[in-house]
């Protein structure tokens, strides 16, 4: 991505803009930063599982060049991430307003819910 369009990537998605970039097969990585006893029980599929704990010693193993979708839970933990990795030149990160939850409820109502 260049500069001026990783400026306009927001902080924060919607679960609905979330679910329409990837029914139009726009590029977008997923990063899932929830332990895996929540990932486990509901995950996003294609997304990469990270726990936030571990996020610095695997920053590798993040997509870059393409917009980053970060969730957890509720959106706590990921914004947390979006801010970290931000810091730390993924400035195409945004965090998923509502997390894993909002998602459940409001998208994919077939996923289970914790």
């Amino acid at each position: 991505m260049t500069a001026g369009v990783e400026a306009d990537v927001p902080l924060q998605l919607g679960v609905e803009q979330l679910d329409s970039m990837r029914k139009h097969g726009q590029e977008i990585g997923i990063l899932d930063v929830r332990e895996p006893w929540e990932v486990a029980i509901c995950v996003i599929g294609g997304s990469v599982n990270v726990p936030l704990s571990t996020l610095p010693q695997n920053l590798n193993r993040l997509p870059k060049g393409q917009p980053l979708v970060v969730l957890c839970h509720h959106g706590m933990r990921s914004l947390q991430a979006v801010r970290w990795l931000r810091q730390n030149g993924f400035n195409h990160a945004t965090n998923l307003q509502g997390g894993i939850d909002a998602w459940a409820r409001q998208v994919d109502q077939s996923m289970a819910t914790y």
